[in-house]
């Protein structure tokens, strides 16, 4: 039988997968089915992603996946560029001549992702990038903050990352980022973060008001 960290790792993932939907109901019984585990496990993994801001408790009717609004996911970016933009910086600090080779090798896959087309690849490789940064800069309560919060925030990046033009916007802030953080210069990487992660707000603000425009159906 599965045990509570595997529990609620798998269904973490699953619901950042997208295999469940923005509100739809968690029912106890089905997940102790499909996981393998008791119900006094699935409890104690839903109270878990209820803290980790995926899931919502209601009183009475059980847990359902949290949907984020719009609003709600440029509060948690401007969260994300404080402390990403403290991130870069650390990075350019720490970053060894090794890991500047990996960086400029995945700024010539990132470009070429671009190149040809494959959004989803490109993406991804955005991921990477932020990833090998926060372990470049090692800073463990960074990262633990930021990984929370990319988690609430996956429906959003998913839908940021297939928005037309968008890598256009967003390549030429990737590489200059990579440059500063090679360069050694935490203060141009601090700061080109930043800005970087403000473009990102400033995307899910007009898909909002594109969304806000477009007729209702009835």
């Amino acid at each position: 039988m599965s045990d509570l960290q595997d529990v609620h790792a798998q269904l973490r993932n699953a619901i950042l997968r997208g295999d469940f939907a923005p509100r739809q109901r968690l029912i106890e019984a089905e997940l102790a089915e499909r996981y393998g585990a008791g119900r006094f496990v699935i409890r104690n993994a839903l109270l878990q992603l209820a803290a980790d801001g995926l899931v919502e408790l209601q009183p009475n009717r059980g847990a359902r996946v949290r949907e984020i609004s719009v609003d709600e996911a440029v509060e948690i970016t401007e969260i994300r560029r404080a402390v990403e933009g403290l991130v870069a910086a650390r990075a350019a600090e720490q970053v060894t001549d090794a890991q500047i080779e990996e960086l400029h090798a995945l700024g010539e896959s990132m470009t070429l992702a671009v190149e040809q087309g494959e959004l989803l690849r490109y993406s991804d490789l955005n991921a990477t990038l932020h990833s090998q940064l926060r372990e470049i800069a090692g800073h463990a309560t960074a990262t633990r903050i930021i990984e929370q919060l990319n988690g609430q925030m996956v429906r959003h990046q998913f839908r940021l990352s297939l928005v037309p033009g968008r890598p256009s916007v967003s390549l030429p802030e990737h590489l200059a980022i990579i440059d500063a953080v090679c360069d050694r210069d935490s203060e141009r990487a601090g700061r080109l973060m930043g800005e970087h992660i403000g473009s990102v707000i400033v995307t899910l603000r007009t898909l909002d008001d594109q969304a806000r425009s477009m007729p209702q159906v009835r």
